[in-house]
Formats: C-alpha cells, sequence, structure tokens
C-alpha cells in the first residue's frame, strides 16, 4: 500500500486516477480558482493588500506566513526520519541536486532573462533573483503530490536550505554584477544580508520541520507507526491543500491590481518562466533516468530543480527595490506561472511512472 498526498492509504497498481483523493483530482480546478479569487479580491477590496502587509514575518505577510507553515506541516509529519540515512548515502542524487539546483538553475534564468527581457531591466533582475532562489516550500507538495520519494524531498530541501545561506548573496553579485560585466551587458547591485536568508529559512522551513520531528516521534512513541500512520497522517493531510489554496489567494490578492493592470508585461515574464520550468523539470527527469535512479527519486530530483522559493525572492525584490518595482512583480509572477505548470507536471509524473523499473516495497518502507 501506498498513501496519497492527504494521507489515505491507496493502492500502488491502481489506476493514476483512482490513486489520488478527490481533493487531489480537482486540484487544478481548486487552484485556479484560488488565483481568480486573489486576483478579485486584490482588485475589489480597497486597502487589502496594506492590511495583509500590516504585520510581517521576514518580510512576508503574517496571513501568508500562517498558510505557508500549515501547507508544510502536514508533509514534514509524514517523513520517516529513520530513513534519511538511505537518501544521504545516495551520493548520485545529492551531487545531481546541487549541480542542477547551484549550477544550472541560476545559469538557465540568467540566460532567458536576458534572451527574453534585454530591455526591460527591472523584469530582468526580478527573473534573475528568482532563479537564485531554490525550492524550499512548495515544491514538498508537488513531489508528494507525484507520489516522489517524501524522505528524498526532505534532505534536498534542507540541503538547498543551507546553500541559500550561504550562497544566496553570492550569486547575486555574480549573476548581477560580476558576469554581466564579463559578457558587457548591463551591471545591477544587490544588496541582502545572508542573516536575513537565515531568518527566512528558519522560519519557513525550519519551524514545520521541528513540528513535523516532534510529531512523529511522540506520535509512534505513543501510538505505534501503524496507528499513527493509518489515523493520525489522514487528518491532518488535507490541510496541506487548505493551507495552500489559502496562501494562493492571500499571494495574488497583494498583487492582483498589479497583474491585472499589467497583462502583457505579466506575458512577457511569463515565457521565460515556462520555458524555464520545462527545461528544468525535463532536466531533472533525464538526469534521474542516466543515473539509473527509481522513478520516486528521479520525480523528486526533478520538482527540486523546477521549483523556486517565491517567498524569499519576492521578499529580496520587495526589501531591495520596493514593493512596486518591476523586480517584485517579477517575483509575483513567478507563483502565477509555476503554480499550475507544476501541477501539470504532477499529472506527466504520474503518466510516466510506468516507464520506470518498480521498486521492491521492502525498499519504499
Amino acid at each position: 500500500m501506498k498513501t496519497d498526498a492527504t494521507g489515505s492509504a491507496e493502492p500502488t497498481q491502481a489506476p493514476v486516477a483512482a490513486r489520488l483523493s478527490t481533493l487531489d483530482r480537482f486540484l487544478p480546478v481548486w487552484i485556479v480558482a484560488a488565483m481568480a479569487v486573489g486576483l478579485l479580491l486584490g482588485r475589489l477590496v480597497p486597502g487589502l493588500d496594506d492590511a495583509l502587509s500590516a504585520v510581517e514575518v521576514e518580510g512576508v505577510s503574517l496571513p501568508i506566513a500562517i498558510g505557508l507553515l500549515v501547507m508544510m506541516y502536514p508533509v514534514l509529519a509524514k517523513v520517516r526520519y529513520d530513513r534519511l540515512d538511505t537518501v544521504t548515502a545516495d551520493k548520485r542524487m545529492l551531487g545531481a541536486s546541487l549541480v542542477l539546483n547551484w549550477l544550472v538553475g541560476p545559469a538557465v534564468m540568467f540566460a532567458l532573462a536576458w534572451i527574453f527581457l534585454a530591455h526591460l531591466p527591472a523584469y530582468r533582475t526580478g527573473l534573475i533573483i528568482v532563479g537564485l532562489a531554490r525550492c524550499i516550500a512548495m515544491v514538498i507538495i508537488w513531489n508528494d503530490l507525484a507520489c516522489g520519494d517524501r524522505e528524498a524531498a526532505a534532505v534536498l530541501v534542507a540541503l538547498n536550505s543551507v546553500f541559500q545561506v550561504i550562497a544566496f548573496a553570492g550569486l547575486g553579485w555574480f549573476y548581477l554584477s560580476v558576469l554581466p560585466g564579463w559578457l558587457g551587458l548591463e551591471q545591477t547591485n544587490l544588496d541582502v544580508s545572508p542573516w536575513h536568508i537565515a531568518a527566512s529559512v528558519l522560519v519557513f522551513l525550519g519551524l514545520p520541520l521541528l513540528a513535523g520531528f516532534l510529531s512523529r516521534r511522540v506520535g509512534e512513541m505513543r501510538w505505534g507507526r501503524d496507528a499513527y500512520e493509518g489515523s493520525f497522517l489522514p487528518r491532518v493531510g488535507p490541510w496541506t491543500l487548505y493551507g495552500l489554496l489559502f496562501t494562493i489567494v492571500l499571494l495574488f490578492a497583494l498583487q492582483g491590481d498589479a497583474i491585472t493592470r499589467n497583462p502583457l508585461d505579466v506575458a512577457r515574464i511569463a515565457l521565460p518562466l515556462l520555458v524555464y520550468f520545462a527545461l528544468m523539470w525535463g532536466g531533472g527527469c533525464v538526469l534521474g533516468k542516466a543515473l539509473g535512479m527509481s522513478y520516486e527519486r528521479t520525480t523528486t530530483l526533478a520538482f527540486t530543480a523546477a521549483g523556486n522559493n517565491f517567498e524569499l525572492a519576492i521578499a529580496v525584490a520587495i526589501a531591495t527595490f520596493g514593493a512596486t518595482s518591476g523586480q517584485a512583480l517579477a517575483g509575483v509572477v513567478g507563483p502565477l506561472i509555476e503554480v499550475p505548470v507544476l501541477v501539470g507536471l504532477v499529472y506527466v509524473s504520474l503518466a510516466l511512472r510506468g516507464r520506470f523499473p518498480q521498486v521492491p516495497k521492502e525498499t519504499r518502507a
């Protein structure tokens, strides 16, 4: 048996649609509806963006911060932390993830930003910042929906978080100032503190990770693993998607006016993002397959390569260039494109599952 994204048990040989709960099966519908509601709220309710931004946690609106924490906790409560050593022992996966995330990803986004937005410096800079902010949040949700390796996702997200603290500011300086200078292109300065990035990672990954770890330890000690996974997880599992939809509504409400007032600009930013997601996800799949990885780990590699930490990118853009800047708008357009595209790639992943060799049950237990 295998569990779906909400924690329900499901037969591994069932058709793809049958393996998904009703909530999961119609996820694209709920997400499109949440995006539409957010855009309408931002456009129709005066002062909503000011109200949502009145209290912030590390540059992120408090209601959005709550939504992110609610979204992250159930998935991290499902992680079997006693299996993490099987992931860290897989040097191929760790090495491939580091290369895709910290060498290939930023370089691909830099190239696409200059190809598609060469004469729009604000949007170009915002897009490059997005490319530097590697995944730590929603990618866990997409990986779980696609039945990827949950423990591997937790390890790779934690690894990205550490590298984000260490490398974000330096990479920002390189891709916005140094590399353009070498190529004879326009240069931009990015002033961001590593401590701010560390605080963001601690709040939006550290807190739900600690809560998930404690839930499993205490739950298994009190009820046993079978009861914890068969009773507790199905109850908290749906809150992942509730938190996701709540976050999407608020995120789009904050920038609803800017998005609806600049549809052509949104389309210009969207095009390189579409190419980026396709290249990174496809590259992750091809690399995982070439390295002989299972479906579960190839899927995790692909989604962690394609996902980005838009919360951090938006916070950095706002702090550096202002809330109404083109750089901030580019960050906000990110999830507008990422959410439906990666949901679509979840279904593509599930459809391709039969092309990978089946992993014996005991190795997945």
